[in-house]
């Protein structure tokens, strides 16, 4: 198989996450920036326009006054996505959407809905929700621990793809003549009984043109990773360097076979940070005067959101960093070891640690256009990644790297000069999955049951 072309994701953040705790204060971000369907409308055609294969909205669903300035006030993605679907006309859309605190019955009905309304464009990026404050705003006592959210998470996908092949393609009749609306032979019902689900179905729903939306997943952690290798096309990740990224790729890709899947079926797309001036020099100069200017008690939180909740700052700043349960249930668990060990094996103070943490747990390209581009090839060409998921940070950076990163990566062969057909599994190059009742049949060419939309023409040439 020729390999995929670098495939490129826009995480829209509005007014700032844990990364850029300031980037509010920029002149170019509305301060209601996270709240405003024109801001997020700008954005999202920009990365049309630079040929970007999808936008991709986080969520969460607990906040405390300390949480990055994002969280505080964002609207609920799917809403927001399906406002972006009437706005846009080939880019792809990926909303974020908890197994913990979502019955799968909404999900695959509300995604699902997304994926009609966008003709074929919608993702969904699986989760379990880190923060325990979580547990009380949907009626529960406590956090449900690791293990149990992942599990939890499995069966819910499970139920969730299920429901979506509750139709064959062509059960609805298109003929006027036809004896009857829907031919029930066509209909599925799912009747599905597992440890945390009891779902009978059908959903009441047809597919997309793409057959199903897009299933992301993130997670570093062994049972992180085993969801991926199980369930996701794309497989987003946090690797500081290439190195890193290597080993994150290769391991994931080592878990598929025991799932039977090959390698052509997953996208594995590191998070990226951009910063970009004319010289290298000046774009160092830039993230360090932004660095500078990041008060503790930034870093400080994250790390209590890190550990599930512990408070460090009951601890003395310049003492070594103290000894916590990286293990607790509430926590984002693969990330607190990480931390946790990283503090010990380097010695670090807790003062120390914090200042560490102000930089983004995640690639950071900082120089000129042609080094970021340099960069960005040489993790593609290393097998460290397929592509990646760039956080929209300051207007300023995300301008230069849409007007001169890509057409640069463009140029070099390494991205798709246009877009590739109307869905986003088009964009990715991924397969049309087929239909589970007609493949139990032996019938692997299902009919289209949504008419064609003639898609608008490509803003570039496609590669030949």
């Amino acid at each position: 198989m020729t390999r995929r072309s670098l495939k490129l994701g826009a995480v829209l953040v509005g007014v700032g996450d844990g990364g850029v705790p300031n980037l509010w204060r920029d002149p170019a971000v509305p301060t209601d920036a996270s709240v405003d369907l024109d801001w997020y409308t700008r954005q999202a055609r920009q990365a049309e326009a630079a040929g970007f294969d999808f936008v991709f909205l986080v969520d969460s669903q607990y906040v405390e006054p300390d949480y990055p300035h994002h969280h505080l006030n964002r609207l609920e993605p799917l809403t927001l996505l399906s406002a972006l679907a009437a706005r846009t006309d080939r880019i792809g859309l990926v909303a974020t959407v908890s197994t913990t605190y979502a019955e799968p019955w909404d999900i695959a009905r509300k995604v699902g809905s997304l994926d009609l309304i966008s003709r074929g464009r919608a993702g969904w990026n699986i989760v379990t929700s880190i923060d325990p404050g979580t547990a009380g705003n949907f009626g529960r006592a406590a956090h449900e621990d690791y293990p149990t959210r992942y599990r939890r998470a499995q069966e819910n996908v499970e139920v969730v793809t299920g429901l979506w092949e509750s139709y064959e393609p062509d059960a609805f009749s298109t003929d006027r003549t036809a004896p009857r609306f829907l031919d029930p032979a066509k209909q599925h019902r799912l009747d599905h009984v597992g440890e945390f689900y009891t779902v009978g179905g059908p959903l009441n729903l047809v597919a997309s043109r793409q057959g199903r939306p897009v299933l992301v997943q993130a997670g570093a952690s062994e049972p992180g990773r085993e969801l991926s290798a199980r369930v996701g096309e794309v497989i987003f990740n946090f690797c500081r360097d290439a190195a890193e990224g290597k080993d994150f790729a290769d391991d994931v890709r080592g878990l598929l076979a025991a799932y039977g899947r090959s390698p052509e079926e997953v996208i594995i797309l590191p998070a990226a940070s951009i910063v970009i001036a004319d010289t290298d020099e000046q774009a160092q100069q830039i993230a360090a005067e932004r660095r500078a200017g990041i008060d503790l008690a930034v870093p400080l939180f994250q790390l209590r959101r890190t550990f599930g909740g512990h408070d460090f700052a009951r601890y003395d700043l310049d003492a070594p960093f103290p000894l916590v349960d990286a293990s607790t249930a509430g926590g984002a668990l693969s990330g607190a070891a990480a931390v946790a060990q990283d503090a010990v094996e380097r010695g670090l103070t807790l003062r120390e640690l914090l200042l560490s943490l102000t930089d983004p747990h995640w690639a950071t390209f900082v120089g000129s256009p042609r080094t970021i581009a340099d960069e960005l090839e040489g993790w593609y060409v290393a097998g460290a990644a397929d592509g990646f998921n760039v956080f929209v940070h300051h207007p300023g950076d995300f301008d230069r790297f849409t007007a001169e990163v890509v057409p640069e990566l463009v140029a070099r062969g390494v991205v798709r000069d246009g877009y590739l057909g109307a869905t986003l599994r088009d964009h990715l190059e991924l397969a049309v999955p087929v239909n589970r009742h007609l493949a139990a049949r032996g019938d692997l060419e299902p009919t289209p049951q949504t008419s064609p939309r003639t898609p608008p023409p490509s803003r570039r040439r496609l590669i030949s």
